[in-house]
């Protein structure tokens, strides 16, 4: 069948794209001295926004990897490096904002809100210089 010519590609991607996000997301939780998995199961909305927006900008040059690539090892290659982008830019708002990982524990949203959107905009403009 023509149509399903690229499904082997597509598998590929979307399955080498959902562990380099598993491997990005064990990075980001060492990066905070607090257990984040652990707050959000016990319902911290707060740690669930940070994460989701640490995710969130992490996806974000992802896809352009995925997008702009030659090849699955270019986009593999890309993606290691807007991750390390990623996680230096999260480790930037860690000291700019000293105490994170108390704030998260405490639910603090305002902190989670602020970590959040510093890093969907870190992962645009990410993403935007990948192109």
């Amino acid at each position: 069948m023509p149509m399903l010519a690229g499904l082997p590609a597509f598998l590929a991607y979307f399955a080498g794209s959902v562990v380099l996000l598993g491997i990005f997301l064990v990075l980001h939780a060492r990066l905070l001295p607090v257990a984040e998995w652990q707050l959000i199961r016990q319902g911290n909305a707060a740690a669930a926004l940070s994460l989701a927006g640490a995710a969130g900008g992490f996806t974000l040059p992802l896809a352009s990897a995925i997008v702009h690539s030659a090849g699955f090892a270019d986009m593999v290659v890309w993606a290691v490096i807007a991750g390390a982008v990623q996680v230096a830019a999260f480790a930037a708002m860690r000291f700019l904002r000293r105490d994170v990982a108390g704030a998260l524990a405490r639910g603090d949203m305002a902190e989670a809100t602020v970590m959040a959107a510093g890093s969907l905009i870190l992962g645009t403009l990410n993403a935007a210089c990948l192109s």
